[in-house]
């Protein structure tokens, strides 16, 4: 299979599970649970296009963004500019989150919005819905360096569409392709085979 381009989103669904990401990227699968239902209702609310001038600062929502070294594409939640200095806000549903997923996203974007303006971009922001509060995010070298990595990870997934095996773990809890995925059964099933 070949992609032309990477949706930035896979990115993050990767990062925090390979099977998970094949099932929505290669298999074309999802269903909704009540926290994809709450992040699709909260991206709507933010996804209305357009742009707002507050004070000093220019906020751009839902524009799309593009790089064509990493062949990423996707739509941004919110764009602000402080004084000419660009700033990707993705925004989630729930509180800090415990793996870097998020941040990896908001990397991807900064890549995108580098190439599209010619600027270094060295921090941006995840917007937690559930505690109004923004978490500032470092685009240092080493969350280039992990992007990139998983960028051509997903690329290998995509261009190969081989399943990674599912494998259980605390991220499960609360995965709304967890019936689709049955980690608990796969391990038992891998153990078993293990053991004759």
């Amino acid at each position: 299979m070949n992609y032309e381009y990477i949706q930035i989103a896979a990115l993050n669904q990767y990062a925090y599970c390979s099977h998970r990401c094949w099932r929505m990227f290669c298999a074309g699968e999802f269903t909704d649970n009540q926290y994809t239902i709450e992040g699709t209702a909260l991206h709507d609310r933010v996804h209305t296009t357009g742009d707002i001038n507050r004070e000093d600062t220019w906020q751009i929502r839902a524009i799309y963004l593009k790089s064509e070294k990493y062949k990423l594409i996707g739509k941004s939640d919110l764009i602000e500019v402080v004084s000419g200095e660009y700033y990707p806000i993705e925004y989630k549903r729930g509180r800090k989150g415990e793996w870097d997923n998020d941040e990896l996203q908001v990397c991807a974007q900064a890549l995108c919005l580098e190439e599209m303006t010619g600027q270094t971009i060295n921090i941006g922001y995840i917007y937690y819905a559930h505690s109004h509060q923004r978490q500032l995010v470092e685009i240092n070298q080493e969350l280039r360096d992990s992007a990139i990595a998983t960028i051509a990870a997903v690329t290998n997934l995509l261009e190969t569409g081989t399943m990674p095996p599912p494998s259980y773990s605390k991220r499960c809890k609360g995965c709304s392709l967890y019936s689709q995925c049955l980690p608990k059964a796969s391990d038992k099933l891998r153990n078993y085979q293990e053991a004759n």
